[in-house]
């Protein structure tokens, strides 16, 4: 092997030099920009653009912007937007919840996450059908009477789910269920606009209702 080989075998085996410019403070000089950057847009995105937006939404909405809660007197008893759960017979009850260990919590908000051949759902909604039936409920049972949403806070129910509780509410009460009928299809909300989503009824808002009714 001539020199001139081992020359060339050596140079392409070296580790190549340190691009002059490349030293620490150099290093440092290129992150600056970045860091700089990423605190900048973190202060804008994520404090200066949501105390904005918020502040614009207390004058032109301040109810909503509050969490459209509803108020006994002076204690808040709910919010129009999260559902929570309702277990006596003299009110109207939401939807199952699969939202923390006893539904309807906030601060867990999810689905069941369990499939439709799922024996653990099926084996829950057949016992949600038979307790409705124990109650009095006749005819067919809507869906969402016996699932739950994907929040798990789903504050309303279907209009025919309201209807379908109207006899139990009644018999707890001792009222005419004609007035309870009355008083459900009064709480009926129509789709936005006429078009965007489904006639609802808010179940907070029904069970107020109920007991100025009562």
């Amino acid at each position: 092997m001539n020199d001139r080989l081992r020359r060339l075998m050596k140079a392409g085996f070296e580790t190549p030099a340190t691009p002059s410019g490349l030293g620490p403070a150099s290093i440092a000089a290129m992150l600056r920009p970045a860091l700089v950057l990423t605190l900048l847009m973190t202060a804008l995105t994520g404090v200066a653009y949501p105390l904005f937006v918020t502040g614009i939404a207390r004058v032109v909405a301040p109810e909503a912007a509050a969490g459209s809660l509803e108020r006994n007197g002076g204690t808040v008893v709910g919010s129009r937007l999260i559902g929570q759960a309702f277990a006596s017979d003299r009110y109207f009850h939401g939807r199952p919840s699969a939202a923390g260990a006893n539904g309807y919590d906030a601060a867990a908000s999810s689905g069941s996450n369990l499939g439709p051949t799922s024996a653990k759902l099926i084996e829950r909604v057949r016992a949600d059908v038979e307790a409705l039936r124990g109650a009095g409920a006749g005819g067919p049972v809507p869906a969402d009477a016996v699932t739950a949403s994907a929040s798990g806070l789903d504050p309303h129910v279907s209009p025919d789910t309201a209807r379908l509780q109207v006899d139990r509410v009644a018999r707890a009460r001792n009222l005419d269920p004609a007035r309870i009928r009355e008083l459900v299809e009064r709480s009926v909300e129509e789709p936005a606009l006429g078009v965007f989503g489904e006639p609802r009824v808010n179940v907070l808002l029904l069970n107020r209702a109920l007991d100025r009714l009562s």
